[in-house]
């Protein structure tokens, strides 16, 4: 799943990732309402999508820097 996920992350646009990224923080903030209330069943997945979030705020990044 990683290198679809990769390779994903590098077709999008800038808007798209955007919204990804917006997206994928609000899940985190809803997983961490659930962590606190021991609700969590899947704790893996705040790393995974905090990682996930970092390759998407790593292409915006070079997105911006080949733009400007």
């Amino acid at each position: 799943m990683k290198k679809s996920l990769r390779k994903e992350i590098q077709e999008k646009t800038l808007p798209e990732l955007l919204v990804d990224s917006r997206n994928w923080r609000q899940e985190i903030f809803n997983l961490r309402l659930q962590q606190a209330s021991a609700q969590l069943e899947k704790p893996a997945r705040l790393r995974t999508l905090r990682r996930d979030i970092a390759r998407i705020e790593t292409r915006i990044s070079q997105l911006r820097k080949k733009g400007a």
